[in-house]
């Protein structure tokens, strides 16, 4: 239809159409306008259709074709998964197989030889080789050692186009490890050990390790040890360590310089995981000598026992022996030993030990009703090394003795009702003994001497231990007697007999007709009849009211406050004054008012008498006291004083250490020693002489020197 005029128009749709192909719409000429990769898109779907050019009306359905892509050789073969790690048992045979490689070719496998890949090894001959075709690469040299050399590198190479000149090639690395097997028998670094161990040492001790070393890893080179001969294979045993590497040997039973002091020992060592295919080269197991040297150590003493037990009589004198103890020194030197008892384990003291023999003695007497064992420690020390000490529990059983009387039991009362029959039991009595026979006790009873033959009461032993307290006769009243006593012998049955009478104290009390007591008072049956009890209780409590209301008139009385005293000739005998030192005479209680002190409001002058107020000198024990705390007049002097020297001693660091200072402004006149006060000592202004006072003593040593007459080169105070 097309006659070249121009007048059709091609027109290209489909995949690719306008972007990897185009179309020139004159002739239907279709160009590829991109690269072609067939490992990107094999193949593009296209239409095609032929239209007028005018009118745009197509001459033809559209036609459909398929475009495909012709694969060539440019993509080289590539080892997706490398680098590889394999691993392949050393002394493995020639051809053993070690790995599979595959390379991946991108090229269409259909098409020509671009995807035909052919492997070589380009690096690790001879030791390995590798298949062209299947990529497994393989061992290629017999006897491989890994103690030797354990790691390989090798380098294979993938060619396409069949291997062919002008093919693709890619390379991958393979690292080979050669794993171990048990092919090294074990060897001692040594064929002789020498350790030494202090004789000390206790059970279990580490006396050294051995090795035995295998030029195998892992399972293959762990070891067993044993003592398969020797003198020490009963003293010494060996184990393996926690890595079964290495074997421990270790203290089996106690050492003995003094008996052996060295031993030898044969060991030996063997794999624990052997392998079948290479017994051939063992045997997988080395012998050594190990020699073992017991040091001596300076030993304390030994007992020849562990423990001593001894019995001893509680009636034993003093000074008797109880035990004699034995201790050596068990080195050679054998130095002398004295021996001590651990004084916190006989902190009675009944025993002592003679220091060089070891008897061991009593020094004080035993009772087996207060210690009936004693658990004593001796002590053994040698005498030239007093460190060196050991001790050894001594137990000690006092025997008993009969030497404690039986008595009687808990009940040493009883009763009697007053209806009480002839032959009626009233009390069982039991007896008790601290002694401890070894038959047990036997107790036999019967009514004192004094009390055999009484009217009333009878005893009968059961021959059981106990004993009947039975009547002998009715008819008991309590006006006529309230309390028996009844004194019963009892005596037990081992040598020597002990006695002892116990004195059991029977009360007539009054019963019902069960027997049950109801009352052991004689005083309800002295009361007159006409006065019951009531009539008594309320007696009693009247007089109990009066004698309170009499004593609490009397403490009324006594504390009824008195009037202060203003009488003259009373003030005189209440004002008390007491002095730590000499005072001015009987005048001093005439200075002031002691009335005034106690309430200085109520106190008053009598007219016609002058208070005889003296304000102190100057030059007195108070002149560091400002005079205008003394000037002031009226009560408020002597309270005004007292505030200005309480205030003086606070503040005066130097002041006399005493808990209270006492000064008086008022001296006293008359005396006829005179007065001894320092207030209105002097006569006159000048200063007054101090020296006597470095003649009284220590005692007054600080005296002088608040006065300033201490003398220079007299010794400290303190």
């Amino acid at each position: 239809m097309d006659k070249g005029d121009g007048s059709i128009k091609y027109i290209l749709t489909g995949e690719g159409a306008g972007t990897t192909f185009t179309i020139d719409d004159g002739t239907g000429d279709i160009h590829a306008i991109q690269r072609l990769d067939r490992e990107v898109k094999a193949q593009y779907a296209l239409r095609a259709q032929a239209r007028n050019r005018l009118t745009d009306r197509p001459l033809e359905p559209e036609s459909q074709f398929i475009v495909k892509i012709q694969d060539i050789n440019d993509n080289e073969p590539r080892f997706l998964d490398g680098p590889y790690e394999a691993s392949v048992p050393e002394m493995s045979k020639i051809g053993t197989s070690v790995i599979q490689l595959t390379a991946t070719d991108a090229d269409d496998p259909t098409y020509g030889n671009s995807a035909r890949v052919v492997y070589s090894i380009v690096e690790g001959q001879p030791y390995f080789s590798v298949d062209a075709k299947t990529g497994v690469v393989r061992v290629s040299l017999a006897d491989m050692d890994r103690e030797t050399r354990e790691n390989y590198t090798v380098l294979i190479q993938a060619k396409d186009m069949g291997g062919q000149l002008g093919g693709l090639a890619g390379t991958t690395t393979v690292n080979i490890t050669l794993g171990d097997v048990n092919d090294n028998p074990p060897m001692f670094d040594q064929r002789l050990y020498q350790m030494s161990i202090p004789e000390a040492a206790p059970v279990g001790s580490v006396v050294g390790r051995i090795w035995a070393k295998d030029r195998d890893v892992g399972v293959n080179a762990q070891m067993e040890y044993s003592i398969i001969d020797g003198d020490g294979r009963d003293t010494f045993d060996i184990s393996t360590d926690p890595t079964n590497l290495f074997g421990i040997i270790t203290v089996k039973r106690p050492l003995d310089f003094e008996s052996k002091p060295s031993y030898t020992l044969k060991v030996e060592g063997a794999n624990t995981h052997l392998d079948a295919a290479y017994r051939h080269r063992g045997p997988f197991k080395d012998v050594t000598i190990v020699h073992v040297s017991v040091e001596d150590v300076d030993e304390p003493p030994l007992f020849d026992m562990p423990a001593y037990y001894v019995a001893v009589s509680e009636d034993a004198e003093i000074g008797t022996v109880v035990k004699a103890v034995s201790a050596r020194d068990p080195d050679a030197a054998n130095n002398t030993v004295r021996y001590s008892i651990e004084r916190s384990s006989d902190p009675e003291k009944f025993f002592y030990i003679e220091i060089t023999s070891g008897l061991l003695m009593t020094v004080r007497s035993l009772d087996r009703e207060q210690v009936g064992w004693h658990n004593i420690t001796v002590l053994a020390m040698e005498m030239n090394n007093p460190t060196q000490i050991s001790s050894v529990p001594v137990a000690v059983r006092v025997l008993d003795v009969n030497d404690n009387p039986p008595s009687l039991t808990h009940y040493l009362e009883a009763y009697v009702c007053e209806n009480a029959k002839a032959g009626q039991l009233i009390q069982t009595v039991t007896a008790v003994d601290p002694d401890e026979p070894l038959g047990g006790q036997h107790f036999y009873y019967r009514l004192a001497p004094e009390a055999a033959n009484n009217p009333n009461f009878t005893l009968r032993d059961n021959q059981d231990n106990t004993a009947w307290i039975l009547t002998r006769r009715g008819g008991w009243s309590q006006q006529d007697q309230t309390v028996f006593y009844l004194p019963i012998f009892i005596s037990d049955g081992e040598q020597p007999v002990q006695t002892s009478t116990s004195t059991l104290t029977i009360r007539v009390c009054s019963c019902d007709r069960e027997g049950n007591v109801m009352s052991c008072n004689a005083e309800a049956y002295s009361l007159p009849a006409s006065l019951s009890r009531g009539a008594l209780i309320a007696i009693l409590a009247c007089i109990f009211v009066l004698l309170v209301m009499i004593l609490l008139m009397l403490s009324l009385r006594t504390h009824r406050k008195k009037p202060y005293l203003c009488d003259e000739e009373e003030n005189v005998h209440e004002n008390i004054v007491r002095y730590d030192d000499e005072g001015g005479g009987e005048e001093d209680t005439e200075a002031f008012d002691i009335g005034a002190m106690w309430n200085p409001r109520e106190a008053h002058h009598h007219l016609g008498k002058m208070r005889q107020d003296m304000l102190p000198e100057i030059e007195s024990l108070s002149r560091y006291v400002p005079q205008a705390c003394v000037l002031g007049g009226g009560d408020s002097n002597v309270h005004g004083y007292v505030l200005a020297k309480l205030l003086d001693a606070d503040v005066d660091s130097c002041a006399p250490p005493y808990d209270s200072l006492q000064t008086y402004a008022y001296e006293g006149e008359g005396s006829v020693a005179e007065s001894l006060s320092s207030l209105q000592s002097g006569t006159s202004n000048t200063d007054h002489e101090y020296d006597y006072l470095n003649d009284w003593g220590p005692r007054f040593k600080k005296l002088a020197e608040m006065y300033g007459v201490l003398e220079t080169n007299a010794p400290p105070m303190w």
